[in-house]
């Protein structure tokens, strides 16, 4: 399989940058998924590594090669598009074995290849059906075993479950996770969907506005956000922000003094809580309910208070309070993340706490 570098590479449409000159490196037989809202860049990434788009800059390497100027059909990258792209006139067992046709393969040795691979995705008594006889799930199979079956030293997957219904989406985020991990092939997933980052990856670089904000476990991104940007994008139902003003050891909102502990802080800062950290009490700060959302097996609370809205999110499908009741909310200062306002960058040691 193949380890991945990006030295310094960038890709730009006249004035228009897409992708600011990017370094990663992606292991062989690592599982990567590059996540980001639309328009941060991260299938302009994707499409560079296929060989569809030539970088602006920079140096791509796959196995320390420089692949910059070797065409897409000469890359072995196998590559799974969120609309599948399959062939309408061909069968299911034409559309996998496509990428066989120009190698000098024997013939009885790629016949031999489609079945396995269409075993493998558990397509293999549909062959003889064309794509529009097919479901969504069972168009998306073939799509990944028309990508597998040349054995590609990387697999690149774009946004490929997003027309799956959800159901569908769980089956086939377990069924690519474990034929990555019985292949060990070098994989990288491109989606806008935190749970689908997160479930399959090894680690996820996150990405906004062309440069990547993050790279690290999912646990990496959500406990411990280097930026105001990926705590916000990650995490559902999204964090809790309040924005305040930090000076003589503590947080002021409004007319309300939140202490720090364990360090300082100055200036315009922003106070990020999940909501899953905070908790109702007998004490602390006082809010109001003003909406509730079953969940299934957890109930939302939105809440008035007087430093801002806040989300409490609680492991129960029994609701607890109705709309327009009175609370009081605690959380723990080691539950809390500080930023930055100016930078958007996480305060390291700093945390805050209730009265």
């Amino acid at each position: 399989m193949a380890r991945i570098e990006l030295e310094q590479v960038s890709k730009s449409w006249g004035d228009v940058v897409a992708v600011e000159p990017t370094d990663l490196v992606i292991e062989d037989g690592e599982f990567v998924a590059v996540l980001g809202p639309s328009g941060c860049g991260k299938s302009t990434t994707l499409f560079m590594l296929a060989g569809i788009y030539a970088p602006s800059g920079g140096s791509l390497r796959f196995d320390g090669q420089v692949v910059n100027e070797v065409e897409a059909r000469d890359r072995n990258v196998g590559i799974v598009f969120q609309s599948y792209a399959l062939y309408p006139h061909m069968t299911v067992h034409d559309n996998i074995l496509f990428p066989l046709r120009l190698s000098k393969m024997p013939r009885s040795e790629a016949m031999a290849k489609v079945e396995r691979f269409a075993a493998l995705v558990h397509v293999d008594e549909l062959l003889d059906r064309r794509p529009a006889q097919l479901s969504g799930g069972q168009q998306q199979r073939v799509a990944l075993a028309r990508a597998l079956v040349k054995e590609p030293k990387l697999l690149l997957l774009d946004e490929p479950l997003s027309n799956l219904d959800a159901t569908l989406r769980l089956t086939m985020r377990t069924e690519i996770k474990s034929l990555q991990r019985r292949m060990g092939i070098t994989s990288i997933l491109v989606t806008h969907d935190q749970m689908e980052a997160t479930t399959i990856a090894d680690r996820i670089i996150c990405m906004s506005k062309g440069r990547i904000e993050q790279i690290g476990s999912p646990d990496d991104l959500y406990l411990r956000p280097n930026s105001l940007f990926v705590a916000s994008f990650i995490g559902a139902p999204p964090i809790n922000l309040v924005e305040g003003e930090a000076e003589n050891g503590a947080l002021y909102v409004s007319e309300t003094r939140l202490p720090f502990l364990n360090g300082g802080a100055m200036g315009q800062v922003t106070l990020g809580i999940r909501p899953e950290n905070i908790s109702f009490a007998e004490d602390g700060l006082a809010g109001t309910v003003a909406a509730v959302e079953p969940m299934g097996r957890e109930t939302l609370y939105i809440l008035r208070t007087p430093i801002g809205h806040f989300s409490v999110l609680q492991t129960s499908s029994t609701k607890r309070y109705e709309v327009d009741a009175s609370v009081n909310l605690q959380f723990a200062a080691e539950d809390t993340l500080l930023f930055d306002r100016a930078s958007q960058k996480r305060l390291d040691g700093v945390q805050v706490h209730l009265p």
